[in-house]
């Protein structure tokens, strides 16, 4: 039977022990290993965290370039816009200012043309009235010449045309029809010559418009009283008697005008040298 020794007993360390700092070294072999790996991964981030900030910083820096340069460019354009929209202003208040100009003057014309159409409505109306008094006037006068050849003498003769002035008594004369010769007498005067016979005049009644005349023909005087204004005063003479006609178509105070009317076979008077 052996004897234990309580020194060796008391100087042995129990196992489990030894485990436990065992385990406990391997622990915090594993913490300083994962604190060290913590650690570079830390500064891999750190240097990544720092590239990062600088690409943002440089970012920023070209974003603030970017801005300023986009400042500028808008307020240039804002420039342009502003001297184009000055310009569209103006170019609007001219096409106003033209619109209006071309309205008034259309309303100008439109008076001015109702103004002469109004004008022309009026003359055309004279125009009308005009023509209307000239066929008037014509049918008139085309009334008058068709009485004219219907005058009766004072002798019961129905007589040709007769002229009532010197201008129609040119016109008979154009027709070749008759002779003519126009007289002036005064009241108080010798005897005149006129054609182939000689007159005198012995009274003129201007306000009755009649007259008496002293008609000599052939050796033979003929009185004509108070006959009228454009009344044909008839007779014959010559060898051959052939009808003769005085027309008075004038008369003034102690003065008469007018016409002999002789046929173109009745002798000629004879010429005084």
């Amino acid at each position: 039977m052996s004897i234990s020794n309580p020194e060796q007993e008391e100087s042995k360390t129990p196992g489990w022990l030894i485990g436990v700092a065992v385990g406990a070294l391997v622990v915090a072999l594993g913490g300083l290993g994962w604190s060290l790996g913590l650690q570079n991964h830390l500064t891999d981030a750190d240097q990544k965290l720092a590239a990062a900030n600088q690409q943002n910083a440089l970012l920023e820096q070209k974003i603030e370039d970017t801005n300023e340069r986009l400042k500028a460019q808008g307020e240039a354009l804002g420039q342009s816009v502003g001297l184009t929209q000055k310009q569209l202003e103006d170019k609007s208040n001219e096409l106003v200012a033209q619109q209006a100009a071309t309205a008034r003057l259309a309303r100008d014309t439109e008076q001015q043309v109702g103004a002469v159409q109004s004008d022309v409505s009026s003359v055309k109306t004279d125009v009308g009235g005009v023509k209307t008094d000239v066929a008037s006037t014509q049918a008139d006068l085309a009334a008058t010449k068709t009485q004219l050849t219907r005058v009766m003498g004072d002798a019961g003769v129905m007589s040709g045309l007769i002229a009532t002035n010197h201008d129609e008594l040119e016109e008979l004369k154009h027709k070749g029809d008759r002779n003519y010769y126009e007289f002036t007498l005064q009241k108080g005067a010798p005897s005149q010559n006129v054609g182939t016979i000689k007159l005198q005049l012995k009274k003129v009644d201007v306000k009755r418009s009649r007259f008496t005349l002293d008609v000599s023909s052939d050796d033979k005087n003929i009185d004509k009283k108070d006959k009228n204004l454009d009344e044909p005063i008839q007779f014959y003479s010559g060898k051959s008697p052939a009808l003769f006609e005085i027309v008075v178509n004038n008369i003034a105070k102690n003065q008469v005008t007018g016409y002999l009317s002789t046929p173109k076979s009745a002798p000629a008077p004879i010429a005084v040298p």
